[in-house]
């Protein structure tokens, strides 16, 4: 599998304030994701999840280090881009705890906005986000405004709107963790298939116990340093729904 061409972070390190007050909240990091792997990013409070997730997203910059997202290196560093908002929105899908889908559009409009606010044309946008809810299964609730959807359907079409753009990077921050155990596991089902269909580098964030089993490779973050281990790699069907 080609590391290079999904997420590759080398020696990343970030520093919060100077002098005897300095915080090293990231003290090396080394991670790689391939395009179409899932793999998840676990650790207690204050470990660093937060502050790396931050970093990748291209939100806060890191103090040094190394990062490449879908084989372009990003920082080194320095940012080695002009447009940090044109690189988050081309190139970095999110999907939060929250769908954060925006209330006074319908589902499609959505999903269709980013595409749109990168100058594609509207009916193109349109096209695309309806395809992507078809193959979310949420395709009927294309006209539907998103408080009349359900959780589980909220979360689909935040899933939906963090590919529209095709980047090669997805950064899921707690995806699951207002759902129950069987739409918790319907959203790591969808997120494999996604990584696999469009050759997606996924990086999920959890506390969530229930998923944990299904990733193939995790990552511990502990004291602002990776770790990485062997997951289970159990399939959804073999995780068992908790009532």
């Amino acid at each position: 599998m080609r590391h290079d061409q999904g997420i590759r972070i080398e020696g990343l390190k970030k520093r919060y304030g100077a002098g005897d007050t300095a915080v090293d909240a990231l003290k090396g990091v080394n991670m790689e994701v391939a395009p179409g792997e899932v793999v998840g990013l676990i650790g207690p409070s204050g470990s660093g999840k937060s502050t790396l997730l931050k970093c990748l997203g291209a939100v806060i910059e890191p103090s040094a280090g190394r990062m490449t997202l879908g084989g372009q290196v990003i920082y080194e560093d320095a940012w080695k881009l002009p447009d940090l908002r044109a690189l988050r929105r081309d190139k970095i899908g999110f999907v939060f705890q929250a769908p954060y889908l925006i209330p006074f559009l319908d589902v499609t409009d959505n999903v269709a906005l980013l595409p749109m606010l990168a100058g594609r044309p509207n009916n193109e946008s349109r096209k695309r986000a309806l395809e992507l809810l078809d193959a979310l299964d949420v395709g009927h609730r294309a006209r539907a405004m998103p408080a009349q959807l359900s959780g589980g359907e909220q979360q689909r079409v935040a899933i939906a709107r963090a590919l529209v753009n095709r980047p090669p990077v997805i950064l899921a921050d707690e995806p699951t963790a207002p759902l129950d155990s069987e739409r918790a596991l319907t959203v790591i089902r969808i997120l494999e298939e996604m990584a696999g269909q469009f050759a997606t580098a996924i990086i999920v964030v959890t506390h969530d116990e229930k998923i944990i089993p299904t990733f193939k490779r995790i990552y511990t973050i502990r004291d602002g340093r990776t770790h990485e281990e062997a997951g289970e790699g159990r399939s959804v069907e073999g995780v068992k729904a908790q009532p």
